[in-house]
């Protein structure tokens, strides 16, 4: 960089001394006037000369922040004028990271910002860390063009243009010296790994070598034995071959796996006047006789921490030590928990929210100011927050405040609630489905959502505007208010005389509910419906009525995973009376239960059973209006279709009591692409009078797979013993989308 000095001393000799009556600095932003007067070593009244100015303006131009220092003597006032380089006031990047977070996080790693001065040498330093970067990333013959475009004289922009280059494909890793573990167990926690055949498809390795990770991944080897008892495996760091010709790599680990140890005491220090020892121990993960298992000492530790501060001790430790004997391969586990001291909530300090009102943030957070900490509080406040779908990110730090108090800092980024969506799903009985909405979640930043959504297809049609406050005036209470239109179609069976049976219904809704606790809410719904019934042979049977109804329900959910539930239970009822005025009289029951249970702390695998079962009942008032349950189908009961069982007389003899029931044992398929394999048993029972009139069983194999796009169901199944001479409506295989257990 050219730098231009101009050095203007008007009556001033290069040997004379003059006296600076006054010094006064022009177009300094960037150094304080007291740091300038240090550098500039000349105090005003004194004397001052050619050689001591150009001195400083030297040392002016080490600070890297000036483009021009002139300096100017009027009427003995030196008047010091700088011209500052310009600063990034826009910074981007092509042909690399588009999402935010990763862009910030490059630019942190490259030492450049928004606001920063301006400088071709910080700028060509930047350029540099950036392709170091990208050849940790397993790019090579990278290439970064960097475009500066000037905004105004005080600003610049600043483009990174990338080209990633040729990426290094793992072709082959050999573990050397692995006996007595499955390599596939080895490399599902490797971050480098080898390319699959099909490397394209979803969860498959595409081998993209990163050489950052490389020095991990021998830990992640170590950690993986750990998992399994061996306790004095040894791995040596990655040796790694690249062939630049063909821009592949082999990697080679050398592994001494040791023996298998399993634990042969478990040992705890506890204060016991604060937990009981034995409350602990006896759900501990950990288990005498068992093979050793790094993780779950990991999670032990975490559940004695989290048992400890829910009684207050903030800042608890859990120290753990692991003894082997290497004679019988054994491992005693000391557990030693310190509780500290009791800590109390000082005050709880919202952040960052631009939008969001700090009333909505607040009644999600279970800890208040003088509330005495608990742990589970504390989590329970920060995945609440997450779950509004208010905010990009959430961040609860504790910030202590002296031995007893601590202040909560809820430091929140703000995320896009208004959405428009556009989706798809298929069913076998349904065919392709359409479904668009714009809603947005968080009007004004009050938490209340306001809808619109329109599904179609080729059996179901339907429009909702809805309205919902989670949270009325701040308090327990919630309420809801929807009017829709919808229309759905229920194929005949094929000697029907009456045809396909086609409901459309126009109406409105207005729900309240209450929370009786984290897990339980309460409520009821009041519904205003017109229903037109058509029939599309016997016209004689279309009909118009107007059902006024009213379903109080309750709904309990403890489960741990909104997708694939490991422990918790989700079971609720509703009972629905149609009959306050309009033509529809009638009583449905409704009440279900599902379960589920990990089995991998008891088998070491991580296999789920699940269970679920619902009881329906329908009670005619005088005037049931066309209504009736149906059994079939991927809800109901797989190995049989949609709507398989119907009533042959709907009007005159509906069926009234339906019980659904499922048991499945899932296990997992692809981790990495949220893929899973079942086998199921459905068992369904429907009848006018009695449950058991048509008892039918299925069963089968499913894999799920929670896709990009939403939960995919692949179902092959078999009706078990269908009865022919009915001529039972079997199926075989079903896929559908959008359904999960």
């Amino acid at each position: 960089m050219k730098i231009l000095l101009s050095i203007l001393l008007i009556g001033i000799s290069l040997h004379s001394s003059n006296i600076a009556k006054d010094i006064k600095f022009e177009g300094l932003t960037q150094i304080s006037p007291k740091i300038a007067f240090e550098v500039l070593n000349i105090k005003k009244g004194s004397d001052y000369t050619s050689e001591k100015i150009n001195n400083a303006i030297k040392e002016f131009y080490k600070f890297n922040y000036f483009n021009d220092i002139e300096v100017i003597n009027k009427n003995d006032t030196l008047i010091f004028k700088f011209t500052e380089k310009p600063f990034i006031i826009n910074l981007s990047m092509t042909g690399y990271k588009t999402r935010e977070d990763d862009l910030k996080s490059i630019y942190t790693s490259i030492n450049i910002a928004k606001g920063n001065m301006f400088s071709k040498s910080k700028l060509e330093k930047s350029k540099q860390l950036l392709l170091e970067q990208l050849k940790l990333e397993g790019y090579i013959h990278s290439i970064v063009e960097i475009d500066i475009e000037k905004v105004n004289e005080k600003g610049v922009s600043i483009t990174f243009n990338v080209n990633k280059g040729d990426e290094i494909i793992i072709k082959k890793i050999n573990y050397i010296g692995v006996k007595s573990l499955d390599i596939n167990l080895i490399e599902d926690n490797l971050a480098n790994k080898e390319e699959d055949l099909v490397s394209w498809w979803f969860g498959q390795n595409d081998g993209k070598m990163q050489f950052s990770q490389l020095q991990y991944d021998s830990l992640r080897i170590k950690d993986t034995y750990f998992k399994n008892g061996y306790l004095d495996v040894k791995v040596k760091p990655a040796f790694s071959l690249v062939d630049f010709n063909t821009n592949s790599a082999q990697i080679d680990y050398i592994i001494k796996e040791g023996k298998q140890y399993k634990v042969n005491n478990i040992i705890l220090y506890i204060n016991e006047k604060i937990i009981p020892k034995e409350d602990i121990l006896k759900n501990l993960k950990v288990i005498k006789g068992k093979i050793f298992n790094i993780e779950k000492l990991r999670k032990d530790v975490t559940f004695i921490k989290t048992k400890i501060a829910n009684k207050g001790y903030a800042f608890a430790k859990v120290k753990y030590d692991i003894r082997k004997n290497r004679k019988t391969h054994t491992a005693d586990i000391i557990l030693n928990a310190i509780e500290g001291e009791k800590v109390y909530i000082n005050d709880v300090i919202i952040k960052n929210n631009s939008r969001t009102l700090d009333r909505v943030i607040r009644r999600n957070i279970y800890l208040a100011p003088k509330d005495l900490f608990n742990l589970t509080d504390y989590i329970d406040s920060k995945n609440k927050l997450n779950r509004t779908g208010f905010f990009s990110s959430v961040n609860i730090v504790q910030k202590r405040v002296s031995k007893n108090l601590m202040d909560l800092i809820v430091d929140v980024k703000e995320a896009p609630t208004g959405n428009l969506v556009f989706g798809g799903g298929y069913g076998s009985y349904d065919g392709w489905m359409l479904n668009a909405g714009i809603n947005d979640k968080n009007i004004f930043g009050s938490g209340i959502n306001l809808g619109l959504s329109f599904e179609y297809s080729k059996k179901k049609n339907s429009v909702n505007i809805s309205v919902s406050n989670p949270s009325i005036n701040d308090s327990i209470y919630n309420g809801n208010f929807n009017i829709y239109k919808k229309s759905s179609t229920i194929d005949a069976d094929t000697d029907s005389t009456v045809g396909d049976e086609t409901t459309t219904t126009d109406g409105l809704s207005l729900g309240v509910g209450r929370s009786i606790n984290r897990n339980t809410r309460i409520g009821t719904t009041y519904a205003l419906e017109k229903e037109d019934l058509e029939y599309s042979i016997d016209n004689s049977l279309n009909d118009t009525y107007v059902t006024s109804s009213i379903t109080p329900y309750i709904s309990f959910n403890n489960t741990d995973n909104f997708y694939t539930p490991r422990s918790g239970f989700k079971l609720g009822g509703s009972l629905k009376y149609a009959g306050i005025g309009g033509d529809a009289k009638y009583i449905q029951n409704n009440v279900y239960l599902k379960a589920f249970f990990g089995l991998e702390d008891y088998i070491d695998y991580d296999a789920i059973f699940r269970f679920k079962t619902s009881v329906s009942i329908l009670n005619d008032l005088g005037n049931i209006k066309g209504k009736s349950f149906y059994l079939g189908g991927t809800s109901s009961l797989r190995g049989y279709k949609t709507y398989a069982f119907q009533p042959d007389d709907k009007d005159n003899h509906p069926f009234k009591k339906l019980n659904t029931n499922t048991i499945e044992l899932s296990f997992p398929l692809m981790p990495k692409a949220k893929m899973r394999w079942a086998i199921f048993a459905d068992l369904g029972m429907i009848g006018e009078d009695s449950f058991n009139e048509i008892k039918k069983s299925g069963y089968g194999v499913s894999i799920n797979w929670y896709s990009p796009v939403g939960p995919i169901q692949f179902i092959f199944s078999r009706a078990y013993n269908p009865t022919v001479d009915d001529n039972d409506k079997t199926s075989n295989f079903e896929f559908a989308l959008g359904n999960s257990f």
